[in-house]
Parts: C-alpha cells; structure tokens; sequence
C-alpha cells in the first residue's frame, strides 16, 4: 500500500512544481521590473499642472514599490509641442504633456474638440470628451497611430489675452503681435481674432514683449500670476478664447508592455490628477485674480459675441476635419443634462 501512495504523493508533487516554479519566476520578474519614462511640458514649476502631475508621479512610484518611475521635465526642458507628441507617435519612453490640438496633426477632428470660443465651463468640455463621439476618436488616434492617451481633462482655466492696451473687440487688436505655442489651431485663432500671431517657445516669451518684439500673449489667470507674465503686460482682457486643457499621452505599444497591474495604476493616477488639479483651479480662480488685481494687473470684460463671429472661419478652414464638425459638438452638448 505505500508504494502508490509515495507514487500518488510523487505525480502530485511533479504537477505543482511547474505551476509553483512559473509563479516564482513571474514573482521576481515583477520584483526586477523597473520602467523610467521621461515626461516633458512647457509649464513652470509653481503652475499647477505641474504641482498636481508631481502629485500623480509620486503617487505612481509609491503604489508600484518604484517599479515605475516618471521623471518630470516642466518648462520645455524637453521635446513639447508637437515634437513632444511626436515622440510618443515614434515609440519613446517617454509621456507627453501638450494641448490636445496637437493630436489634430494625427486625428483632425481633435483640433476643432479645442477650438475656439466652444466652452462656456469646464462641464460641458468633461461632459463631451466622455461622449462616444469622442470616445472614437481616442480609439482611432490609439488604433491608427499607437497613442495612448490617459486623460484630456488637465484642465488649467480659459485663455485670455495679456497685454498692456484695454482690448475690448477684436478691432483693438489690429496691428499688435501676440506670443502664441505652435499649434497651428492657435496661430490661425489669434489671426482671425484681429492679432498677428507670432509663435515662440515660451522661455524666449517674457523677454520678447520686454523688448517689443510682441506686444503681449494669451494664457490663464493661473499662469499670469505664475510664469512671470504680470511683470511685462499689466492688462488681461477676458476674452476667454480657449479652454486651457492638456492631455497625458504615452505610445501604446509601450504601455501594453507594462505589467497590467502597473497599467491599471497609471491610469488610474492620472485620472484622479486630473480631477485634483480641476478642484484646485476652480477653488483658487478668485483669489489667484484679487492677488493680479493687488499687484495692479486691470482685467477687462469684452464683446463675446463680436470674437464668436470673428473666429468662426477657423472652423470652416480646418484641413481634414469631420464637416460640420463644430454643429455636430454643438448638438452633442445640447444632449448635456442641465
């Protein structure tokens, strides 16, 4: 009798030792995994987009026992703009932080999603990058393309134009050169809305409207009180042109290879950063604006409706887009529950 018992006890432990072997090694596979990836964006270190993504990186690095560290390169110290995404399209270990209009250079339809003068609020942008239109339009660019992207909601505040002349209509705006990113959607904006665009990577920005080279710029009350353009344009005309947005991008292929557990993760961070920073910008409009206002920066209101008009021909001359692409985004936030 004890010899098909030590038999049963033998084939039963030759059976498991496969399985207990794999899962020893697939245990120091993840104890060994260790991926870095460099994230670059144009933003100052006290703007903050770039405090909440210290938050999500720190997070990520603590809840993956540092098997997945993100380092973070703010103020253009590498690739941006459309270079940066650029990277992410070629493989690059690398996360790409930028205006989702440099994704229209890949799926079209992304610049009219950022177009101007579209959003009165940050609801009714939430309330449409989670609608199935723009939802296919994510699945496309991450098909197509191989980029992932983990949010779009980086959400910063309404762009304005900074200068140090009253701007009231886009008529105020005739003749004056205004500092503007490279996007192609920006350039033809601060064209139609009556300014001669003129496109420089910001850290070259405050020492051109010191020198006369442009007359001023266009960003949000966040970023006048905290990349130094309060010091060389004193008047902000709340023209509210764009909504201020980034989306976090990463190449899909290099994210399908990190571990899922990893994956769930990130997305999860970055999600939830998005979130952070839109309670933060909100909580911290008015006081951020009395600070300006303190320091002797004059806000102004100014004729929507005559910029509305002004700027509508940027839709109809965009290269590629849907047809109708502004009525279609129309309709679907006219679904949005009020």
């Amino acid at each position: 009798m004890k010899k098909p018992i030590l038999l049963i006890m033998l084939l039963v432990s030759l059976l498991m030792t496969p399985i207990f072997a794999n899962g020893q090694k697939e245990a120091a596979a993840d104890e060994d995994y260790h991926l870095v990836l460099k994230m670059s964006h144009v933003f100052a270190p006290n703007e903050q987009l770039t405090k909440s993504l210290t938050i999500v990186v720190d997070n990520i690095k603590e809840r993956t026992n540092g098997a997945i560290e993100i380092q973070q390169y703010p103020q253009g110290q590498l690739a941006t703009y459309k270079d940066g995404v650029e990277q992410v399209a070629l493989g690059a270990k690398f996360i790409s932080v930028e205006d989702p209009s440099y994704l229209g250079d890949y799926v079209a339809d992304f610049n009219a999603l950022v177009g101007p003068m579209l959003y009165s609020n940050f609801d009714e942008y939430e309330y449409l990058i989670n609608t199935d239109l723009v939802k296919g339009m994510v699945s496309e660019l991450e098909e197509k393309h191989r980029i992932k992207i983990l949010a779009l909601d980086y959400i910063f505040g309404f762009r304005s134009m900074m200068t140090n002349k009253v701007i009231t209509t886009p008529a105020d705006l005739q003749g004056m050169k205004i500092r503007t990113p490279g996007s192609q959607l920006f350039i033809d904006t601060i064209n139609a809305m009556g300014a001669t665009a003129t496109a420089l990577p910001f850290s070259e920005t405050i020492s051109a409207v010191q020198q006369g080279v442009v007359d001023g710029l266009e960003g949000t009350v966040d970023a006048y009180g905290s990349n130094g353009s309060s010091e060389v344009a004193k008047k902000m005309a709340l023209t509210n042109h764009f909504l201020g947005t980034c989306g976090v991008y990463i190449n899909a292929d290099l994210f399908e290879s990190i571990p899922e557990e990893y994956q769930v993760i990130i997305e999860e961070e970055f999600a939830k950063g998005a979130q952070q920073m839109i309670s933060e910008i909100t909580k911290n409009y008015e006081t951020s604006k009395a600070n300006l206002e303190a320091q002797g920066i004059e806000f102004n209101e100014v004729d929507h409706d005559a910029f509305v008009e002004a700027v509508a021909p940027v839709y109809e001359n965009m290269k590629g887009v849907t047809p109708g692409i502004l009525d279609i985004f129309k309709a679907e936030l006219a679904k949005m529950p009020k």
